[in-house]
């Protein structure tokens, strides 16, 4: 089969990914071998090419954290699904192959009027979403969110997930398309980080009150001020270091208003966790994706011949929405 192979330089060189063949992929007897018509760019891809973030333990070392595509074969021991049955899937890596196996408790049947490109823009930044707001964050009606990087593919299914759940939801990003995308998305405030104190405004259009969730993939940057816009009791569920992961704090803010700091990672949970995230995900937030009442934002769609173009689109941050490569 091919697959993206990752062909790192020396030093700093951005490698090189190159679709080329590799040993056949097998299966266990819980497995199914899909056939991937459609793949996506995720941050974690990037950091994991330039050899930054490794796969768990046991899992593929080709790049690829969601799959879109058809069954070719079932394990032993799998019940519910045959060859020829289109699906998508949140992996642990993988996903940049023309074969991946794929846990059969981790798969979910694609709309008959969807394509893989829109199934594959789903998996990871949808249940990621899903995760942080609703079962990590605990987000309730009537709550307020601040949602960073609003502009992603994470923030972009946050902020719907986020109404949905009857929230009011606040964002940053650093460009005027992510912006207004946001808005369109129901975000009732969207600021630009690179302008104004995002703390300081959202405190000044909330009469002092912040809010009561914050998700954050940047980290070190945002830390202090995150603390500041939360209110009493309020929940910070940290999804990412992309400014890095050290800084000075002032815990006396988390004492005094009794704040909770969670971390949280999705790909190195353990299988059984994650297989029950889905099934909860697709009770609760499949039906809203197959009735259109919340949509997948894609930004472009790669040829996954093309995918180091594509890592360089999303490393530029010019992407609004998710970044899909298709075969």
């Amino acid at each position: 089969m091919k697959a993206i192979v990752v062909h790192r330089g020396a030093g700093d060189e951005i490698p090189s990914l190159v679709w080329e063949d590799v040993p056949d992929v097998t299966i266990g007897p819980d497995e199914v071998l899909v056939e991937m018509r459609a793949t996506s760019v995720n941050r974690a891809d990037l950091a994991q090419a330039r050899g930054g973030y490794k796969p768990p333990p046991g899992a593929s070392d080709i790049l690829g954290l969601e799959i879109a595509g058809v069954v070719r074969e079932i394990g032993a021991n799998v019940s519910g699904w045959r060859p020829g049955d289109r699906v998508c899937a949140l992996l642990s890596g993988g996903g940049y192959a023309e074969l991946a196996a794929v846990p059969a408790g981790m798969l979910m049947r694609i709309p008959d009027d969807w394509d893989y490109e829109r199934a594959a823009a789903v998996p990871e930044v949808w249940l990621t979403a899903f995760l942080n707001l609703i079962v990590e964050g605990g987000l309730q009606r009537g709550e307020r969110v601040l949602i960073h990087a609003g502009g992603s593919g994470v923030g972009t299914a946050a902020i719907q997930v986020a109404r949905e759940t009857g929230a009011e939801v606040f964002i940053t990003a650093g460009q005027e398309q992510k912006l207004e995308k946001g808005r369109q998305l129901g975000a009732s405030l969207a600021l630009n980080y690179k302008k104004v104190d995002f703390a300081e405004r959202i405190l000044g259009e909330t009469a002092g009150e912040g809010v009561d969730l914050v998700l954050d993939p940047v980290g070190a940057d945002n830390l202090e001020r995150n603390l500041q816009v939360l209110r009493v009791t309020g929940r910070l569920v940290l999804i990412g270091l992309l400014s890095g992961g050290k800084t000075a704090v002032d815990l006396g803010l988390v004492l005094g208003k009794r704040l909770r700091v969670t971390g949280s990672l999705l790909r190195p949970r353990p299988l059984q966790e994650k297989i029950a995230l889905t099934r909860r995900f697709e009770a609760e937030v499949w039906p809203l994706l197959r009735g259109g009442v919340v949509e997948p934002v894609i930004d472009s769609v790669f040829a996954i011949e093309d995918a180091a173009a594509a890592h360089e689109y999303v490393r530029q941050n010019r992407n609004t929405g998710k970044v899909i490569l298709r075969r």
